[in-house]
């Protein structure tokens, strides 16, 4: 059986589900963004979206695609010997869709472990929380699970609390009452 968290770190895990909610809906929304720019970048389209350069202030350029790329070389490692080359200039809006959603994952896993360590939860747990921020839309879903949860915990845990300290207080005053 886990360990509960203790009352003196419910102010901490209040922070922590705080910051785990932003974290998780920048990831999700990041996520989002980062499979419609595969979608485009990989599909039969062959697009990326670009600033500035040649094309204005947002354009979409097109992706070479060198020979043996077919719809599955994304899947396999090393992609066959897939070559795609963009051939926009200014700077590249998809890159920095990629990049970012891997960084910001990296503070989401903070997120998750912070919220993870407070709340004193199984490492399966933690695991469950880590994919929300590589499976599409889970983020979301763990996102509403996990507040739902640990508000519950709390406020049950709080109002037990509640009930002892003012149980505790009317035994003092009046000792024949149980």
């Amino acid at each position: 059986m886990p360990r509960e968290p203790k009352p003196s770190s419910f102010p901490a895990i209040r922070g922590a589900l705080t910051f785990y909610q932003v974290a998780s809906i920048i990831t999700g929304v990041m996520l989002l963004l980062l499979l419609a720019e595969m979608i485009l970048k990989y599909s039969p389209l062959h697009v990326e979206l670009f600033a500035g350069g040649s094309g204005g202030f947002l354009w979409f350029a097109p992706v070479l695609v060198g020979p043996g790329c077919e719809w599955y070389s994304l899947f396999v490692p090393g992609g066959l010997g897939c070559d795609l080359e963009s051939a926009g200039d200014g700077v590249n809006v998809s890159l920095s869709i990629l990049v970012g959603h891997g960084w910001f994952y990296v503070v989401y896993l903070f997120a998750c472990f912070r919220i993870w360590s407070l709340m004193r939860w199984r490492f399966g747990r933690f695991i469950a929380l880590a994919l929300g921020g590589i499976v599409p839309l889970l983020s979301f879903f763990m996102e509403a699970r996990v507040a739902r949860e640990v508000k519950a915990y709390l406020a049950s845990r709080e109002s037990e609390s509640h009930d002892l300290a003012e149980h505790s207080t009317l035994t003092r005053q009046n000792p024949t009452a149980s």
